[in-house]
C-alpha cells in the first residue's frame, strides 16, 4: 500500500457541494485516471481517502489536505499527471508528496483553521479593531445556534485562537481569523463574525490554512 498527501483547493464554482459529493468526486477521478486504490474493510468497501477536515458548504479553500491511499506505488507526478485531467473546474491540486504509511492521520494531528470572511458593511476600520480587541478580551462568550438535533449551547470564546482586521475593502472590510478544528470542537466563521456585531450575512468565506501539530 502507498499513502499520498494532497494540498488542494476548491473554488466559487463547487462551493456548494456537499463533503459526501466531494468524497464521490476523487473516487470518479481516480476511477478514470486509472489509480490503483486500497479499499476499505466491510460490507460496503470503498477507496481509502481521508480528509483532514470536512469544508463546511459554501465555503472556498486554497488549504484542503487529503491523504489517499494506493494498492500500489504511484509517484506523485504520474499521479497529478493522470488525475488532474478527471477533475472539474473549481479543483486544483495545489501540491503533493508521499508520507509514511505509519504517520499519524490528519485528522488526529489538526488543531487549527484559518480562514477570511469578506463583509459588506459600513463603519470605521478603529470601530472594527476595538471590536475584535473586546471579544479576544473575553475569558468566555457563551453562545447557542439551531441544529437539527435541537439547541446546541457552548463557550464560542474557547473555539476563537485569534482574530485579526485583514484589508479593508470598496464595501467593507476583511477578517481573519484562526479557530479550533479538533476533536474538542470546531471553530465557525459566521459565528465570529456575529460575535463581532456584524448582521449582515458575509460576502465569502475562504478557508486559508490548516494547523497540524
Amino acid at each position: 500500500m502507498h499513502r499520498l498527501r494532497l494540498k488542494f483547493s476548491r473554488g466559487e464554482k463547487l462551493k456548494f457541494l456537499s463533503h459526501l459529493d466531494l468524497m464521490r468526486l476523487w473516487e470518479r477521478a481516480l476511477r478514470r485516471a486509472g489509480m490503483p486504490p486500497s479499499y476499505s474493510e466491510g460490507f460496503s468497501p470503498h477507496p481509502k481517502i481521508s480528509l483532514a477536515a470536512p469544508l463546511p458548504v459554501g465555503v472556498t479553500s486554497q488549504a484542503e489536505i487529503m491523504d489517499v491511499f494506493l494498492g500500489r506505488r504511484i509517484t506523485p507526478g504520474l499521479f497529478v499527471q493522470r488525475v488532474v485531467p478527471q477533475l472539474p473546474d473549481g479543483i486544483a491540486i495545489i501540491d503533493i508528496m508521499a508520507v509514511n504509511l505509519q504517520a499519524p492521520s490528519l485528522q488526529s494531528r489538526l488543531r487549527l483553521a484559518e480562514y477570511i470572511v469578506e463583509i459588506n458593511t459600513h463603519g470605521n476600520s478603529r470601530h472594527v479593531e476595538e471590536e475584535i480587541a473586546s471579544l479576544l478580551a473575553k475569558e468566555q462568550l457563551a453562545w447557542h445556534h439551531a441544529r437539527d438535533t435541537g439547541e446546541r449551547y457552548y463557550d464560542l470564546r474557547a473555539l476563537i485562537d485569534d482574530i485579526w482586521l485583514d484589508a479593508r475593502t470598496d464595501a467593507g472590510y476583511r477578517i481573519g481569523m484562526r479557530v479550533r478544528c479538533d476533536s474538542s470542537g470546531s471553530g465557525r466563521p459566521e459565528q465570529v463574525i456575529k460575535a463581532l456585531g456584524f448582521d449582515e450575512t458575509p460576502v465569502s468565506i475562504e478557508r486559508i490554512k490548516l494547523v497540524f501539530d
